[in-house]
């Protein structure tokens, strides 16, 4: 998706940089934004009303009304109106006072009103972008949220040379681009999504275990996929070396299915989509050693019980308005197979995977699956990294959704 028809509110404080503007908001406006501008009384010093005016087709905004005729700038208005409120340049001064809740002019009203998130682009001078009180606030401002077009080094206003310069407005342009194109897929937010992934071990004695060949890869790129889209992830994780790529993703780690059991099961009643995606033993052994096993003459027999079945349980406990996912690895009978289980454990889509398929599955960066759905709906997915069939099951999760809305 592109900035074109985007509300950007512009806000320019009195800083030498403010001139870039200028060049700014002639990006913005030939990409098909609609920009409308908020001075700083100190921005005037350094370029006009009317310059702003002429290049983004809009009046300035500068007091809170006009002593002339009594008209009023509403800061909620502009609040309402933007899509993204971006700040450049954001002196000292005025990030001092977003930190700190002071709203002395029309500007900072604004930012205590803006409903859409907020860009600052930080310049100002060598010493005070390092001095501990700007870096405080800067802090401060991160942790509240705001978004950072980080300053540049190079000459500086004063002679000196540093970190200070405001990012010139091609990068600016280019991050609330970069920004309005991952907004444009926040199609999850305010979703609690729950998936596990990953194998499970079931230990046969202290060094010894029944396990299987899962990477944890294709549960992982769900995770991210989901996360990137807005979601709240939980992801439930067997025993595997592997990270998150986006942040917020609260990560519970386990070993055993018994305690993938407990996890899934515990965490599925505040969930609004539930993705099993791990690779659960079947059978784990009935009797666990204290000690290791040690060889002898004769065969070693293990005796298996089968583990708790986490997704009939999760299908079980479904509510409504819940959507439950599930994973069927088969060899034999794909189809048949995959869709009894989807009738046996109330699920509303299950992805397929065949091991006759090349490059799919276990361990490989790639895999080719089955969409199949409970109203019949089959959708083939061709063989493509685990990242992209995240994305194609994440879709086809959000077409189902929007079906039972």
């Amino acid at each position: 998706m592109s900035i074109q028809g985007k509300h950007i509110l512009l806000g320019v404080t009195g800083g030498i940089a403010a001139y870039k503007c200028a060049n700014l908001i002639r990006l913005f406006v030939k990409a098909g934004a609609e920009v409308r501008v908020i001075m700083t009384p100190a921005a005037k010093a350094f370029i006009t009303p009317l310059t702003l005016a002429t290049l983004s087709k809009n009046p300035i905004g500068v007091e809170f009304y006009n002593p002339e005729n009594g008209d009023w700038n509403s800061h909620v208005s502009y609040g309402l109106w933007s899509d993204l409120m971006l700040i450049a340049p954001a002196t000292a001064n005025t990030l001092g006072k977003m930190a700190n809740g002071i709203a002395d002019n029309l500007l900072l009203t604004s930012y205590l009103s803006a409903k859409s998130d907020v860009m600052v682009a930080p310049a100002m001078d060598l010493d005070m972008y390092r001095h501990v009180a700007t870096q405080r606030n800067m802090a401060q401002l991160k942790a509240d949220g705001v978004l950072f077009v980080e300053a540049g080094e190079g000459e500086l206003a004063s002679g000196l040379t540093g970190k200070g310069r405001m990012a010139e407005p091609e990068q600016i342009f280019e991050a609330v681009k970069a920004y309005f194109e991952t907004a444009d897929k926040k199609d999850f937010v305010g979703k609690r999504v729950l998936i596990s992934a990953g194998p499970t071990y079931e230990k046969i004695d202290p060094v010894r275990f029944i396990g299987n060949y899962s990477s944890g890869k294709m549960g992982f790129a769900l995770a991210d996929e989901f996360a990137a889209r807005g979601a709240s992830v939980t992801l439930v994780a067997g025993p595997v070396d592997r990270k998150c790529r986006e942040q917020g993703i609260e990560r519970i780690d386990v070993e055993s299915a018994e305690e993938m059991f407990n996890a899934m099961v515990s965490r599925t009643d505040n969930s609004d989509i539930v993705v099993s995606c791990a690779a659960v033993a079947d059978f784990t052994p009935e009797v666990r050693a204290e000690s290791k096993v040690k060889r002898g003459e004769d065969d070693l027999v293990i005796r298996l019980k089968p583990t708790k079945d986490i997704a009939a349980e999760l299908g079980r406990r479904k509510h409504a308005g819940q959507l439950l996912v599930g994973f069927a690895l088969e060899t034999d009978n794909e189809s048949v197979n995959a869709k009894s289980k989807l009738e046996r454990k109330n699920l509303d889509l299950i992805v397929l995977n065949s091991l006759k398929d090349s490059q799919a599955c276990f361990g490989f960066d790639t895999n080719k699956v089955t969409l199949i759905e409970r109203n019949g709906g089959v959708t083939e997915c061709s063989l493509k990294a685990k990242s992209e069939v995240a994305t194609d099951i994440v879709n086809k999760i959000k077409e189902i959704y929007n079906e039972g809305e």
